[in-house]
């Protein structure tokens, strides 16, 4: 990088801000925090404690968008002012200094335009994910473990955490059925464009003739219903099934039928959770995995109708990204139309690039 594609660099990302500030209004932002303050100042707001929850949980996300707002504007500010005392001064140290910091200064930028696009109703929840093998036994299987994997690295990388609701082993390698919760900010923001068939090829190690195969594992997310969303689900509607837990787990999983899995009859939604010791418990995360995503299938149906398309047409059944390891390495988003070759990385959870890629290529369309 040269001096002109710095400065040229500088000015389109203070642009960007200046364009982003327009978008939140800081000054906006700083006066509803205020307001917010004096309301918790006020003994009678904590009685109702539904409406304070809520309350606190606008607090929590504007005070974030502020916060990276003041931290981007800021390195951007500092960017310029020592860029140009150091050409004053011929400080040749500092002005390389500056230039390899500049991808770093651009993902920040990039970092805060992806704040700004996870800003629906539903993003700032936590997210529950199903991973489900497609046919193909266990080479699709052990391809769904590979993708549970990658997202609990990609958590791990990114400070989610994550809980487990129901876990079952493969017959000879990988999973048959995972579901899990991952618990942070804009989880379920970054996470709702993972929804889709994933696809890999290559050359399978299950396959004495190390012949290439094709897998597939669906991916299903859905945002975590906040209680004060009503999703009345009666009796009626609904068949609870229990059976004996499997897998690792210990003895107490072959003596007590603690799994549960509820059918919901209209839709055809199935959940099942395995993963407490206690049948209660397991029934309550079950008929927390249902009420998302009867939530979710209401919301895609909306937005079908809007498109003007059946529901099917945008359900689950769309492949939307390719891991090709063999014979060259390449992931490719069907979405954004991206190609990455960092394959190994990739499945290592290194994916925020394709999500943010996706987030843009929606948002921009």
């Amino acid at each position: 990088m040269d001096s002109y594609e710095y400065t040229e660099l500088l000015k389109k990302l203070t642009t960007k801000i200046e364009n982003i500030a327009q978008i939140i209004n800081p000054q906006k932002i700083k006066q509803r925090i205020e307001e917010i303050e004096g309301l918790e100042k006020d003994p009678l707001f904590w009685e109702d404690a539904k409406k304070a929850g809520i309350i606190q949980k606008e607090k929590t996300k504007i005070n974030s968008t502020l916060s990276k707002y003041i931290d981007a504007k800021k390195a951007v500010d500092d960017s310029f002012d020592i860029y140009e005392m150091a050409r004053e001064e011929g400080d040749e140290e500092s002005i390389n200094d500056l230039f390899s910091e500049a991808q770093n200064l651009e993902n920040l930028i990039t970092k805060l335009e992806i704040a700004m696009m996870l800003s629906g109703s539903d993003d700032s929840n936590n997210a529950i994910v199903t991973i489900h093998p497609g046919a193909g036994g266990t080479e699709s299987q052990d391809w769904a473990n590979m993708l549970y994997r990658m997202y609990l690295r990609w958590c791990e990388r990114n400070g989610y955490k994550v809980e487990v609701l129901d876990y079952q082993e493969g017959d000879e390698a990988g999973l048959k059925d995972v579901s899990f919760v991952v618990k942070g900010e804009n989880a379920y923001g970054y996470l709702k464009v993972e929804n889709g068939v994933h696809r890999l090829v290559r050359i399978s190690p299950f396959d004495s003739n190390a012949k290439r195969h094709t897998s597939f594992s669906s991916v299903l997310v859905s945002p975590e219903v906040d209680d004060d969303i009503d999703i009345v689900i009666e009796d009626k509607d609904i068949r609870i099934d229990t059976y004996r837990a499997s897998g690792a787990g210990g003895q107490h999983v072959n003596k007590t039928d603690s799994a549960i899995r509820i059918t919901h009859v209209d839709t055809g939604i199935v959940v099942q959770c395995q993963n407490d010791r206690s049948q209660h418990k397991n029934k309550a995360n079950a008929l927390k995995m249902l009420k998302s995503r009867l939530y979710e299938f209401e919301l895609e149906k909306q937005q079908a109708k809007k498109d003007g398309v059946e529901k099917s047409d945008i359900g689950w059944g769309h492949q939307i990204r390719s891991y090709v390891l063999a014979p060259y390495q390449q992931v490719k988003d069907n979405r954004s139309g991206e190609a990455y070759s960092h394959v190994s990385n990739i499945l290592d959870g290194d994916i925020t690039k394709i999500i943010e890629d996706v987030l843009i290529s929606i948002n921009t369309k």
